[in-house]
Formats: structure tokens, C-alpha cells, sequence
């Protein structure tokens, strides 16, 4: 049987809702992508929810989901994937948290939850904050991750992941006491707020944020702390589904994921996470990578910073952009490959958050059923020929297109 590779490209955010500035339109439906829309005409299309229909996924989730992975059944919380991204070896044991720079008022009320969105100094922030000793044989890890994010790892005897968020998740709320959700989150709970009291402490008088201070520009003088979890045991993807697996991502937690999941990855110049990302660079290198791998999953994270900015037309220069890089893989992908694009989750501009909206998804590859969808959005792919699945139906359907799918029974 004729093998084939898989390119699977998740486009972070990219679903939305109809937006008055855009004429009741999606950012994918106003804008200009005539190749999205060849593979669209060329290919089968449909919606994906990717944990179930209305539930609002997070990242984390909806990759493992789209991995192949039930996340019902193996997620333990964010944090450990984003330690993972950012380099912490996380150890059995250990806790991880998902972690903003922040910026805070002397009330310790948050005014800013991504501190400017800042870029420059991250490091030698988490480099003071690197090694605090809690208390208790607590230790703490804590590295910057891209723009605004981190990750803590907190080491240590006693410590589960059974602890309420210090992040009160909106602007103009104080930062709150972690507290233990579970008898034996006791420990952890008093090692987090011991955190929170020095990182603050050593954060506002810090070099970096004196100097922010004097530009005009937000200081990042607090950490966010979330999603409390522990390493999760994943069987490695390429384990489960018989193939080599590499990953492309700008982002410190998609990293963290791929890594967690066995694959490895691949890093690309101009990959940033942000909004400057060089979408063309990663197209090229997914080319490049097919050469050795069997599977590669590409993770374009701007279209999702649009949404969570409220960027109408920034997401539709997105999308564009985006086209730009379809067009690089229609010309230079061979006939031996599959591929896959879709979204991890709606962002719509409007609500400036994830939502429990399905998200298109288009397969194009050699043996494909085409159906008479002419168009990648979100309306146009409801009429495709794969309908509507969830997140953890597309690897299979994958592996069924590349000729790889195991036989179930006799």
C-alpha cells in the first residue's frame, strides 16, 4: 500500500463570528486568500469542535485533541506543557503552573495582564526569580517563555497540584491568595503565595521595570499564576500512530506539547509566536521536513493574538498572510503528502477570548473524495463532505487518507 506523509498546519484562533467593521463578515470570509480557497476547492472540507460542540477549549486541550490524543482522559493542566516549551526538565513530583509578567497597581490590582505585551527582559526577570527557596525544601524554576509568558515549576516534598489560581483572570481584580482545593494542597498553597510575595518584591524594583517605568511603559511587576498540573503520562505519538513525528511552532507551550508528546522540534529563524512571525520560513521548513519526517504539525499562533487584541482587520491581514504561506506548500508540496489545515479553536474578535465555536478544517491529498466546497470559512466548510467531527476524529481520518489506518477486525 502506498504510504503517504502528513502535514497537518493548525492555525491558532483563526475561527471568529461575524464582525459589524467587517460587513457581518469572519475575518476569513472578508479577506483575500486565494489559495486557502484552491485547497478549500480542491479538497474535503468540514467544521471541527474540538473537544465537543460548545465546549471552549483551551490550547492545550485542542492540540492534544487534534494530536489524536482524548484529553478528557490524559490532561493534567497547562502548566506542564508550558515548562516543557520553555526548557524547565520537568521531574515527577513537580508542579508546574502556567505564568503571565504582569503589571499590577499598589492596591494589587491587575491593570495590565500582559505588562505592554513586553518583548525585552523577560529574561533577566525570570533569572531573579530563577532558585527562590519557599520554604520547606521548595525550590522554584522559572523561565521566561515568548513575550509575556513563563512558566514556574515549584520542586519539593509534599506538593500536588491541588491549589486554587493566584490569577483572578480579568483586568481591575486583585491578585488572589492561593488556596488548597484538596487537603493535600496545603503545602503547595503556602509555597505559591510565598511566591507570589517575594517574585512582586524583587520584581518592582527590578533594573528592567525601573527603566520600563521611565519610558511610559508598563512595568511587568507581578506574575499570573494558573493552571496547576502535573507531568502528564502521553504514550508518544509516534508510538501510537507508526510515524515520525516533528513539530513547528513559534510559542513556548506548543513546543511544551510537542515535546510532551514525543515529537521533536524543529526550530525555524523568524518564528516568533507573535505577530511578526515569518508564516513563508515555516511553510518552507514544513517542506524541508517532510524530507525526514512522516508527520509534521505546523502551529501559526498569530491569528489567535488578533483575536485576543480585537484586531478585525489585523486578523484579516492574518489570514493573508496565511495565504501567502498555502501558496509556498501548493508549489512545492509532492504528491506523497497529505494535508491537513484547520484551527485549535475559535477566537473571535468580539468576545476577545476563546469560544465553543466550530472551526473549519480542509484535507487535500491524492484519493481524497472532493466535495463542491469552493471556499475555507467557517459557513462554506459547514457544507463540506467530512460534516462535523471533533478534534480527536481528525488523526485518524488522516491516517485513513495516507493509507496508514490499522485495520479494526478481521
Amino acid at each position: 500500500m502506498d504510504r503517504r506523509k502528513i502535514l497537518l498546519l493548525i492555525f491558532d484562533g483563526l475561527g471568529d463570528r461575524p464582525i459589524a467593521e467587517l460587513g457581518r463578515q469572519t475575518p476569513l470570509q472578508a479577506a483575500r486568500k486565494e489559495h486557502l480557497d484552491w485547497f478549500a476547492a480542491n479538497g474535503i472540507n468540514g467544521l471541527v469542535d474540538p473537544i465537543a460542540p460548545g465546549v471552549r477549549p483551551g490550547s492545550d486541550t485542542s492540540h492534544l485533541a487534534l494530536f489524536g490524543y482524548d484529553p478528557i482522559q490524559v490532561y493534567t493542566g497547562r502548566g506542564p506543557f508550558e515548562a516543557a516549551g520553555v526548557g524547565i526538565p520537568v521531574k515527577e513530583g513537580d508542579i508546574a503552573f502556567r505564568a503571565n509578567f504582569a503589571t499590577m497597581d499598589a492596591g494589587m490590582r491587575v491593570t495590565d495582564r500582559r505588562a505592554g505585551r513586553i518583548r525585552e527582559g523577560t529574561g533577566d526577570l525570570a533569572k531573579a526569580l530563577d532558585g527562590l527557596d519557599l520554604g520547606g525544601g521548595v525550590r522554584v524554576l522559572f523561565r521566561a517563555g515568548t513575550e509575556h509568558r513563563a512558566a514556574l515549576v515549584l520542586r519539593g516534598p509534599g506538593l500536588t497540584p491541588h491549589v486554587s489560581d493566584p490569577d483572578p483572570h480579568d483586568e481591575g481584580a486583585k491578585v488572589l491568595s492561593a488556596k488548597a482545593t484538596a487537603p493535600d494542597g496545603a503545602a503547595t498553597a503556602k509555597a505559591l503565595n510565598a511566591f507570589m510575595e517575594k517574585s512582586h518584591k524583587i520584581l518592582k524594583s527590578h533594573p528592567v521595570n525601573i527603566a520600563r517605568e521611565k519610558a511610559g511603559k508598563h512595568p511587568a511587576n507581578a506574575v499570573l499564576l494558573r493552571g496547576a498540573g502535573i507531568v502528564p503520562h502521553l504514550e508518544p505519538l509516534g508510538t501510537r500512530i507508526g510515524m515520525k513525528a516533528a513539530g513547528i511552532a513559534g510559542v513556548a507551550l506548543i513546543k511544551g506539547m510537542f515535546r510532551a508528546a514525543g515529537m521533536e522540534v524543529l526550530e525555524v529563524e523568524g518564528a516568533t509566536g507573535g505577530l511578526d512571525t515569518d508564516m513563508v520560513a515555516k511553510a518552507r521548513a514544513a517542506v524541508d521536513a517532510l524530507k525526514k519526517y512522516d508527520l509534521v504539525i505546523v502551529n501559526v499562533k498569530a491569528p489567535d493574538v488578533c483575536g485576543h487584541d480585537g484586531l478585525a482587520n489585523e486578523k484579516v491581514r492574518t489570514v493573508e498572510r496565511i495565504d501567502a504561506m498555502m501558496a509556498v506548500l501548493k508549489a512545492d508540496l509532492g504528491p506523497d503528502t497529505v494535508l491537513a489545515a484547520t484551527a485549535d479553536h475559535s477566537t473571535p474578535v468580539s468576545l476577545k477570548d476563546h469560544s465553543g465555536d466550530p472551526v473549519p478544517v480542509v484535507v487535500f491529498g491524492e484519493g481524497v473524495r472532493v466535495d463542491d466546497v469552493t471556499r475555507f470559512d467557517e459557513l462554506s466548510a459547514a457544507r463540506g463532505g467530512l460534516g462535523r467531527i471533533l478534534g480527536r476524529d481528525l488523526m485518524p481520518i488522516l491516517l485513513n487518507v495516507s493509507n496508514r489506518a490499522e485495520k479494526f477486525g478481521a
